[in-house]
């Protein structure tokens, strides 16, 4: 018998110098969902620490209730470990599903490692050990400052070299250690979004402008830290960097005019955050197959890209995945594996999943929803917000 609640785990890193806005953006992904007005009908985002939790929702009133920013973290290294939690359709619905539980692992790079040597042997490890820790990660965000961008106008290629240059010099630093056991890398993020913070300062721009902006003012520099990382991973080929683009604004921040000069903070004014779920969840499904189709890319590569990418298809299509499951809980634990492996390779079930869109990905929904299998009808929501967020021009993806 299946043990519950069955877990399907993914992880998303963040990078981005200090002051970049990384505190504030998770404490705006995270605050909003625990009030009525904004929590889902389809699931529950818990923290898995009650005490992070608490920390993250302090940060979020403090900006809603009295316009106070969270103060800046310096050196810290954190992963948040959210959990979507299923609304309940009972045990019949439940049995039916593959995973009842999606947790979102939230890696926070402590920007000053960007920006500085390690100060010491001990530092230079710890600094190794908390990128081996986000290995895992299928999407990293690689935040670009939107207020540094303002504070250099006209001289955006300034910032730009030197936000692309610490990166990648950061890279080299790591390079050897990482190297140094087996190698190159199969586990490492694959997809490099890069991603515009406090878009705020920038209501008429799309992501459009935004690439338009990097592309203009970076290309040469952001392609050197393409090759700086390709040369970290097997499969070199298998890597996107300049060719995924997000705007991400956790609030509209405005500066009164009056004696005080006091700040308010609009924190209902959110760009991009939404789209947080469905990138961890379904971008490295979508670049799968997309990549499967083009190159020949080992299986290995493409299993650590989108791990349990068959669950997720399954999920996605409606496949009955509890007749397959009963069926497999007869055989050995090894034989069970290569049985799911021999079922969902060789198939369209993958394809079927990802490039699913338009109507049918809205038929999918509204049946789902009508069923009450909130599995589905959470995936399904998730794929409509990413098909949202590029029709908006929110998000830019090479699918």
């Amino acid at each position: 018998m299946a043990t519950y609640p069955r877990v399907k785990e993914q992880h998303i890193a963040v990078f981005g110098e200090s002051g970049s806005g990384k505190t504030v953006l998770v404490s705006s992904f995270f605050g909003p969902s625990q009030s009525a007005s904004g929590a889902s009908d389809l699931w529950d985002l818990v923290a898995d620490d009650a005490g992070q939790g608490n920390r993250l929702l302090k940060n979020y009133l403090g900006m809603r209730d009295k316009a106070v920013a969270p103060p800046a973290t310096r050196f810290a290294s954190d992963t948040y470990n959210f959990s979507v939690k299923l609304k309940s359709a009972g045990d019949r619905a439940r049995d039916k599903r593959p995973f009842d539980v999606i947790r979102l692992a939230w890696h926070d790079y402590p920007g000053e490692w960007f920006e500085s040597e390690p100060s010491s042997f001990s530092e230079a490890t710890r600094r190794t050990d908390t990128f081996r820790s986000l290995l895992r990660s299928d999407v990293a965000l690689l935040l670009v400052d939107g207020q540094k961008l303002a504070d250099h106008r006209g001289e955006e290629a300034r910032y730009l070299k030197s936000l692309f240059g610490n990166f990648r010099q950061a890279m080299l630093r790591l390079k050897d250690d990482l190297l140094a056991e087996e190698g190159r890398l199969v586990e490492f993020p694959r997809i490099w979004i890069l991603a515009l913070s406090k878009a705020d300062l920038y209501p008429d721009w799309d992501v459009d402008n935004f690439r338009d902006l990097l592309v203009l003012n970076a290309a040469d520099d952001i392609e050197r830290l393409r090759s700086t990382i390709q040369e970290l991973v097997e499969t070199p080929d298998a890597l996107s960097l300049g060719e995924d683009f997000l705007l991400l604004s956790s609030a509209k921040f405005s500066l009164d005019q009056g004696p005080q000069h006091t700040t308010s903070i609009d924190t209902t004014a959110r760009v991009g955050l939404d789209l947080v779920l469905p990138v961890a969840s379904l971008l490295p499904l979508e670049r799968r197959v997309l990549w499967a189709s083009k190159m020949d890319v080992p299986r290995k590569v493409l299993d650590s890209l989108a791990d349990g990418a068959d669950l997720i298809a399954k999920a996605i299509t409606g496949s009955n995945f509890a007749k397959l499951d009963k069926a497999l809980s007869m055989l050995p634990d090894r034989r069970v594996r290569v049985a799911r492996q021999v079922i969902t390779r060789g198939t369209p079930l993958l394809a079927m999943a990802a490039k699913m869109a338009g109507p049918a990905l809205r038929e999918q929904n509204e049946q789902a929803r009508a069923q009450h299998d909130y599995l589905r009808a959470t995936l399904t929501q998730m794929k409509q917000d990413l098909e949202e967020g590029r029709a908006d021009s929110v998000i830019r993806t090479a699918v």
